[in-house]
């Protein structure tokens, strides 16, 4: 659960992709990161968190995703990609994204409740010993992290209400091609429950 530093981190994720060289070991390219300066951030150890985080996030995307992301994406498919690296670097993100936002969504619920997320959390904790360890104020920086990175990413409004997506239809595609059901992380982009 480290997805609680920072929030989308769009700019510095798509510099450090852009680092990336398509045979290199993910542990060089957050080298040559920090080596570059790619965040302004004052203290070396929260530069080397945030990118070591990025790193995560972004190591989870394909090839191809990589160079939609750096070289053909605007700025919605950019906020699109990180959103699923982060789906995909984070269970319980993903399961959010699928058991409480999907869900919400197809039922017409567009507004999301910050209590969504401790309902969540709760019955998850049930099952996983690591979440019931998590202290209530970590889980409430959790839930906060989380909620923004949301917004940030166009998955939510400024008053937490879920927003369809829109993405470019070469994105679409890319991702009914490669991964069909990452598309239920992104609302309305399938008909009905999962299929695209």
């Amino acid at each position: 659960m480290s997805f609680a530093v920072g929030g989308l981190l769009l700019n510095e994720s798509v510099e450090v992709a852009r680092l990336h060289a398509p045979s290199e070991p993910w542990d060089a390219t957050l080298h040559r990161a920090l080596e570059k300066g790619i965040t302004s951030l004052p203290k070396v150890a929260s530069r080397r968190r945030t990118l070591r985080e990025i790193v995560n996030r972004i190591s989870t995307l394909d090839e191809e995703e990589l160079v939609h992301l750096v070289e053909c994406a605007d700025r919605q498919d950019q906020q699109a990609l990180l959103w699923l690296s982060i789906c995909r670097a984070y269970r319980f993100v993903r399961e959010f994204a699928t058991e409480v936002i999907h869900e919400r969504f197809l039922s017409f619920q567009f507004e999301l409740p910050l209590d969504s997320f401790n309902v969540l959390f709760s019955a998850k904790a049930e099952w996983e010993e690591g979440l019931a360890g998590i202290r209530p104020t970590t889980r409430a920086k959790l839930r906060q992290v989380l909620f923004r990175m949301m917004r940030e990413a166009n998955v939510l409004s400024s008053d937490n209400r879920i927003l369809s997506a829109h993405v470019s239809p070469r994105l679409k595609s890319l991702l009914s091609r490669k991964c069909p059901q990452d598309l239920v992380l992104f609302p309305g982009l399938t008909r009905d429950g999962g299929a695209p």
